[in-house]
């Protein structure tokens, strides 16, 4: 069924085709035909940064951004859904068209730019969700606001989002926002995550539950980044880390048409690089942070070589646009075949 309905979506538009998606299943969750998309996955326990995940299966940030479509999103079997990444204020993105699809690759390029109506209408859509399963909340800064001036809007974002998040992300590493991954230097990164963790302890002690903050990282750091990374993190008080966001690197779809358009490339391109990312992380750190392996996921297989790598859980976007709901209870087969994890 999702074949068929793929082949009319990639007749339009890549970001049109992304809103009749959400539409679609809206209107099967309301309907009662969201079976027909899905079946959910039997439950498989993961327990990471001290939260119970019903499954390791999630659906990662930018696929809803204004969480306007969690109940649906939900009812096809997801673990947890990661909404956003929204801003203090509302704001359109970049311009049009800002995203592009490479079929023969099953890739995508966006340059979306954190289009978002802002942190106020997300809360607003969170709190009328009949959803109370793990949600992620993904928290960025406005376009227009410079980087010394940056931790106020993710400071911003963090009250407003933490009464109703199961945990929050930390986005410092999409491409499509100047300069923000200039966010990830060793001495900014750990001023920065000082000011994010220390508010963080403020909000717990306010609400009487303290909600895990992850950080998410880009894909294209050297290994001496990475290391500098790695040793902020053991120094903070952060709970976890997401590996990765999407990759400027090209290599992998030189010659397509789209292949030098501006933005984040994500899907199959991005596995290899991601992975070896999400290990070399798992390495530094060294089980002393849980993480979420992102980055590729086309297949229960891939999403196997995440937990291999490393990860505790794993998420995916882009392989919905070309696998459909279906992956979702393929990973979690996959994932729970693995030695010690049928049954848990």
């Amino acid at each position: 069924m999702y074949k068929l309905a793929r082949s009319v979506l990639f007749c339009v538009d890549a970001e049109r085709a992304h809103d009749l998606s959400l539409r679609a299943i809206e209107t099967a969750y309301r309907t009662g035909f969201n079976p027909l998309l899905a079946t959910r996955p039997a439950p498989l326990p993961t327990a990471a940064f001290g939260i119970e995940f019903p499954n390791p299966v999630g659906l990662a940030a930018g696929l809803d951004k204004n969480a306007a479509h969690i109940d649906a999103l939900a009812s096809l079997g997801f673990g947890f859904i990661e909404v956003g990444t929204t801003t203090p204020r509302a704001q359109p993105g970049n311009p049009k068209p800002r995203m592009f699809r490479l079929p023969e690759h099953e890739a995508v390029i966006n340059r979306l730019g954190f289009n978002n109506e802002g942190v106020d209408a997300l809360v607003t859509n969170a709190e009328r969700a009949r959803f109370n399963g793990v949600l992620g909340i993904n928290i960025g800064k406005n376009k227009d606001t410079p980087n010394e001036r940056a931790i106020a809007d993710y400071l911003f974002c963090l009250e407003r989002v933490y009464a109703r998040a199961s945990y929050v992300t930390v986005n410092i590493s999409s491409p499509n926002t100047q300069g923000l991954r200039d966010l990830q230097e060793e001495e900014t990164l750990r001023r920065f995550i000082g000011g994010i963790c220390e508010a963080g302890e403020r909000h717990a002690a306010r609400h009487g539950a303290r909600k895990p903050i992850l950080l998410k990282i880009a894909p294209d750091l050297g290994e001496i980044e990475l290391d500098s990374i790695a040793d902020v993190l053991l120094a903070s008080a952060i709970d976890g880390l997401i590996c990765t966001n999407t990759t400027i690197e090209r290599a992998a779809v030189a010659g397509h048409r789209h292949a030098d358009e501006a933005g984040g490339l994500s899907g199959k391109p991005l596995f290899e690089r991601s992975t070896a990312v999400l290990r070399g992380m798992a390495e530094r750190l060294d089980g002393k942070l849980p993480l979420i392996g992102v980055g590729g996921i086309f297949s229960g297989a891939d999403a196997v070589a995440k937990i291999e790598a490393g990860a505790n859980l794993v998420q995916f976007y882009t392989g919905m646009v070309y696998r459909g709901p279906a992956l979702i209870g393929e990973a979690v087969a996959a994932i729970r075949a693995l030695p010690g994890r049928a049954g848990t």
